[in-house]
């Protein structure tokens, strides 16, 4: 898996975005954990949004629900992360992940934390502006 994060920018407070991500050399997200998070400067990285790919199953960081949303396209073999009434606390390097989970594809509980993710993108800078 090789991630590739397209997307970002500069964006107004209240403005939108679409970051989309897929695997550079053509691997297929089937039964895999897919998402993204971010990290500003001197700071964690953070839950944005994960999903279980081709299933309802997704996770979102509180600061981000209700304004982004995840989704996939399994044709595309690409994951995308439209990104509604942005805030400058919003800025920061967006990276995209992805990770098949240790056991059994139908219980395993999804992925959340940076930590459990192997492969990630170069990350995308989206810069808000007040």
């Amino acid at each position: 898996v090789q991630m590739q994060a397209y997307g970002g920018g500069l964006v107004q407070a209240g403005g939108s975005l679409r970051l989309s991500c897929t695997d550079s050399r053509g691997h297929a997200f089937e039964r895999h954990f897919v998402g993204w998070f971010r990290q500003a400067p001197g700071k964690d990285r953070d839950l944005v949004a994960v999903m279980k790919w081709n299933t309802p199953v997704t996770r979102y960081g509180d600061s981000v629900k209700g304004r982004f949303i995840i989704s996939g396209d399994n044709a595309r073999n690409t994951v995308y992360l439209q990104m509604s009434n942005l805030k400058p606390k919003d800025s920061a390097v967006y990276y995209c992940a992805a990770d098949p989970p240790n056991g059994p594809w139908d219980t395993y509980p999804i992925f959340v934390r940076p930590e459990e993710y192997n492969y990630w993108g170069q990350g995308t800078q989206v810069t808000v502006s007040s």
